[in-house]
């Protein structure tokens, strides 16, 4: 089956006439009971389309009964249908509805034959009332544009109705999900934490030193929450990883108004980590007291890099903290390495008790601490081995069975070879610096038969992503398919992913996220593209997940952006998860949010109006690398003379004609087409230059140095070469065409045989 308008193979795109996806009622419809296990009516619905047939059909006698009343059920109950939305051609909010659902000609035919008595009392509109004395203008009066989705061929449609309301997968198996954007402008967002006190209110933390409040509606106020930038210890380095680096409240911050902040510090020419606990202020629900700081611990910091900065209490009511391993390279500290020794905090899983610290020790070692009594070792530790874990998170249990609640993940940072997740338990040994995912690192250590060490649920390679940013497990009310998805990020690659458990073997099972392509997020406030670097994921307080990405990694850069994941395959049933939240009391002014992705689609060119023979999600134009496709190998043996063989360059737009310089421009499959990508580097700008013989390149060109090549279709983007390849086409590139990016990022580059620029 194809789209009539594109010639793509037609895909699933199930939606109901509230531009939303379709559920599973909770009560049993009696009426439209075709569709009690997946559609888009509950059971108030079901009850008042029954109350519509009756009124009708008691218009007829038993001849008339017997004759239309399968017809007239049909057709009332398409509302039910999950593909509701096209059959009633209302995909686009703002055209108005059909009254009548589209018909296939044959059907339409029957239907009009035996029953057009019916159809001034199914519909009030004039112009199918007009169109109803002639069976063909009446009948094309019910066509869709797409005849994919008539009724009743789609029902008999494998490709619409195959895994209708599961999450789909494109043809690599990669799950395509959808996000809603909830708060942009925002400076390396690392934590979005709630206060579990009935607001549903969300906290969100920059690296700078501030955190906001968000009220449930998305609006922010104008006055910070917390403001600690004069203590907070950073730069605008893109990469810096000091500075505010966690949040959390307390589990009785309803009650005590007490939360805690683990951030940088730098004491005369000491950089330390600091764990502080402040209170809300007695005045202001949404303001911190700023006079009320008690720092609880503070660790010294050897480098500036490895600060962890994860803070978060687990079931059992106690603080946890999360340390890395004092940071340079594969730690250098001691005999064994930070990490491996329990007499240091950093490279450490910390457990304190800070209930009733209002008098006394600012916190108490809880008794079944696993290294209480072992001599040297320090009382706070609960587990070590840990390089650099980066954001951790509690899993709040499945919602009915509570399997699994309690347990901790944590995304562990790796060295130079693997990235690695891990569930946290009591007294255990994570590995480093003996190990980097499953494999050795330090060999002698390795080799020590008294490790004993957990191994990761999963780890993977860098040509996958080189940051591990951890995530959470599913447990929300809004998309029943998600429940059970451990899903986390990189934060160089982009690349979004999820673990699943398999009950039996115990193993878990790796699937990539992408964003959904096509028509697959064409629902109304649903975006299917984000910045690349992704710092962190977060938790509101009813359960459902976000997460936070940049783009310019720098504390700086107000190109942060917080998404929500959105199922297009499958909600709960409307009502389910309704909550009503705690008023808030709110002094400051507020700022209404505006989505940043309505301000950037201009700029964004998203393949979903392109035929969809590609499985590459459209994204943002500055969001790259995020997923790697095999090598594309340029054409062996000699080209006719006539046309350049595929692969081939030149150089174009230099204003005083050199040779040497310009847009590169790529001939694929007989056509001259431009090279787009931001991330363009000199890797790849030597491929080019020595494919054109010259022995160096001297400048990666962004930006349309070189102008624009508006002339031409924009063939390669997302490149990434290793500087050794024989063409652009033997690296890593998105699919011939396909591309998320415009004319204004044509690459260029400057090349030479000796290695200097003239200018």
């Amino acid at each position: 089956s194809q789209d009539s308008r594109t010639g793509a193979p037609v895909s699933l795109h199930p939606q109901c006439l509230d531009f939303k996806p379709p559920f599973k009622p909770q009560e049993d419809l009696q009426f439209c009971a075709m569709y009690r296990n997946f559609g888009c009516c509950d059971s108030a619905k079901d009850q008042e389309l029954m109350s519509k047939f009756y009124k009708i059909m008691d218009n007829f006698d038993n001849y008339g009964y017997a004759n239309c009343a399968g017809y007239v059920q049909d057709l009332l109950c398409q509302e039910c249908s999950p593909y509701a939305a096209h059959l009633f051609d209302a995909e686009d909010p703002s055209t108005p509805i059909r009254t009548l659902p589209g018909l296939c000609p044959d059907y339409c035919s029957q239907f009009w034959l035996k029953c057009r008595s019916t159809i001034t009392l199914l519909s009030d509109d004039l112009q199918l009332a007009q169109a109803e004395p002639d069976q063909v203008h009446f009948c094309q009066h019910l066509e869709l544009e797409d005849p994919d989705y008539c009724y009743p061929h789609l029902l008999s449609n494998e490709q619409l109705t195959q895994n209708l309301g599961h999450v789909l997968a494109d043809p690599e198996g990669c799950l395509q999900l959808c996000l809603e954007e909830v708060a942009n402008g925002l400076r390396n967002p690392l934590a979005m934490v709630h206060a579990n006190d009935g607001t549903h209110r969300f906290f969100i933390a920059e690296q700078v030193g501030l955190v906001w409040t968000y009220l449930p509606d998305r609006s922010k106020l104008e006055k910070p929450f917390l403001n600690i930038t004069k203590a907070v210890l950073t730069s605008p380095w893109e990469g810096d990883e000091r500075g505010f680096l966690g949040l959390t409240f307390h589990p009785n911050y309803k009650y005590n108004g007490k939360l805690y902040v683990y951030y940088s510090v730098e004491i005369g020419f000491d950089e330390r980590i600091r764990v502080s606990e402040f209170r809300v202020s007695p005045g202001d629900m949404n303001e911190v007291d700023h006079a009320s700081e008690r720092i609880i611990l503070e660790v010294d910091e050897p480098a500036s890099n490895h600060n962890g900065g994860m803070v978060m209490f687990a079931d059992d009511g106690y603080l946890y903290i999360f340390t890395g391993d004092g940071g340079m390279a594969g730690d250098p500290f001691g005999k064994y390495g930070n990490a491996q020794n329990k007499s240091a905090l950093l490279g450490k899983v910390l457990r304190i008790n800070v209930d009733d610290n209002d008098r006394g020790p600012l916190y108490r070692i809880p008794s079944d601490n696993p290294f209480v009594h072992e001599r040297g070792a320090r009382p706070e530790v609960y587990a070590y081995g840990v390089r650099n874990m980066w954001r951790c998170s509690v899993d709040r249990g499945d919602p009915l069975t509570k399997e699994g609640k309690g347990r901790i993940f944590c995304g562990d940072v790796g060295q130079n070879k693997f990235e690695e997740i891990d569930i946290i338990e009591k007294g255990r040994n994570y590995g480093w610096r003996a190990k980097e995912g499953f494999s050795c690192y330090d060999k002698k250590l390795c080799a020590n038969s008294s490790l004993d060490d957990v191994l990761p649920i999963y780890a993977y390679p860098h040509k996958m992503g080189k940051s591990v940013t951890g995530g959470y497990v599913y447990r929300g009310c809004e998309y029943p398919n998600l429940n059970g998805m451990y899903i986390f990020g990189d934060f160089m690659s982009g690349r979004m992913m999820n673990l699943q458990e398999n009950k039996n073997t115990g193993q878990w099972n790796y699937h990539e996220i992408c964003m959904g392509i096509g028509l697959t997020c064409a629902f109304p406030g649903l975006i299917n593209n984000y910045y690349q670097y992704i710092i962190s994921f977060a938790e509101d307080e009813a359960g459902e997940l976000y997460f936070m990405s940049t783009g310019v990694p720098s504390a700086t850069s107000p190109t942060g952006v917080v998404y929500k994941l959105v199922d297009p395959s499958r909600r709960a049933p409307p009502r389910q998860c309704h909550y009503d939240p705690l008023p808030v009391r709110v002094k400051s002014k507020l700022i209404k949010f505006r989505p940043k992705e309505s301000e950037y689609q201009g700029t964004a060119v998203v393949t979903t109006t392109l035929p969809q023979t590609t499985t590459k999600p459209p994204r943002h134009t500055r969001r790259k690398n995020r997923r790697k496709k095999g090598k594309h190998r340029s054409e062996s043996g000699l080209a006719p003379a006539a046309a350049p063989h595929s692969g081939a360059v030149r150089l174009a737009g230099d204003e005083q004609g050199r040779d040497d310089r310009g847009r590169v421009e790529i001939f694929v499959n007989g056509e001259w087409g431009t090279v787009c990508d931001d991330l363009w580097n000199m890797k790849n700008a030597a491929v080019v230059c020595r494919q054109l013989g010259f022995r160096f390149a001297l400048k990666a060109s962004k930006h349309s140095e070189f102008g624009e090549g508006k002339s031409l279709r924009i063939l390669l983007d997302d490149v990434q070469c290793e500087g050794t390849e024989e063409s652009l086409l033997d690296c890593q590139h998105t699919d011939i065409g396909i591309h998320n990016c415009a004319h204004y990022e044509d690459a260029g580059v400057i090349c030479g045989n000796s290695d200097y620029v003239d200018a």
